[in-house]
């Protein structure tokens, strides 16, 4: 019994590879600390590391290059360090970089047949894209049929597909567009068919039986940073604890989500005199505050399945 609770727990071990921030929590930052609390080692390479997000408006940093990328994988794979159970990536800043990941996937899946991959296609938001164009095609046609789970936002999901997602029943096709290219899982993240109350995200699933369902997000009246990030690492989670029972994950990624952002609030409130701006600084999210909401939310909010 030790040795197979061993290697339970040896096989929840995630290779992530995206941006890394000295101060605050975006890409890696965000999404490491509540992976080891939901009981996952993770090795973090960091596609680029700067000072702080790109939205404080100054940074300093550098930004890792494909061949130190391949450096590092071969140095993992000399070692016999390469055995995992999950890959999860985010933003990717350069074509030559994302080329590179293809093969740092096949690399991966050498060692585990089983990888699950969970990419989050990182690039734009609010109809601009803010990666090169050169890096769509790649995401297309070589990523996303490689990817297990994928969790764009409305407007990534319309340049993926090249439709336009105006209700639910287009976002459904576009949905099925992209399981049409292999991948099993697909959740937007976010999208603008909600109300002025709440979001709304939608999930699909083509793993045993096919399932559809949306959950009604409430809105919070600040933008934080990192939130995608976040998103993408606790459903990667919690589709492995459920045996990727996608209905539970969403309602467990979204109750913690709400709870990290309601905290991030009101500690921005705090520390922010009546009737001025919060700042980005006291935006950053509570990750460590939020302990307990991470690794035992409350679901409140129900999603509605159709098959």
């Amino acid at each position: 019994m030790p040795y197979l609770v061993a290697m339970a727990e040896q096989l929840r071990r995630v290779l992530s590879i995206q941006s890394h921030v000295v101060s605050g929590y975006v890409g890696n930052k965000s999404a490491s600390f509540p992976l080891q609390v939901l009981g996952f080692e993770i090795d973090a390479v960091n596609s680029v590391q700067f000072s702080n997000h790109t939205g404080y408006g100054y940074w300093k940093g550098q930004v890792l290059n494909d061949t130190e990328l391949t450096d590092l994988v071969e140095g993992l794979q000399h070692n016999k360090l390469d055995t995992y159970s999950h890959l999860l990536t985010g933003y990717i800043g350069s074509a030559s970089f994302l080329s590179s990941v293809v093969g740092v996937v096949q690399r991966l899946r050498q060692v585990n047949p089983g990888l699950i991959y969970v990419c989050d296609p990182v690039l734009g938001d609010n109809g601009c894209m803010y990666v090169p164009k050169e890096l769509l095609p790649i995401y297309r046609d070589r990523i996303i049929p490689m990817a297990n789970i994928i969790t764009p936002n409305q407007f990534e999901a319309e340049l993926l597909t090249g439709e336009k997602i105006k209700n639910v029943e287009d976002a459904r096709r576009c949905v099925n567009l992209l399981h049409a290219k292999g991948c099993e899982t697909v959740v937007l993240s976010s999208t603008d068919l909600g109300s002025s109350d709440h979001l709304l995200a939608l999930a699909s699933s083509v793993v045993g039986k096919k399932m559809f369902a949306t959950i009604r997000i409430p809105r919070f009246p600040h933008n934080f940073t990192g939130t995608g990030d976040l998103f993408a690492s606790l459903l990667l989670a919690w589709m492995s604890i459920t045996e990727s029972d996608l209905k539970v994950s969403l309602e467990k990624t979204i109750a913690t989500m709400q709870s990290v952002l309601k905290k991030t609030l009101e500690y921005g409130r705090s520390q922010t005199p009546e009737g001025s701006e919060i700042s980005k600084a006291h935006l950053e999210l509570r990750l460590i505050q939020s302990k307990r909401e991470i690794e035992d939310p409350k679901p409140t909010i129900e999603a509605e399945v159709n098959e």
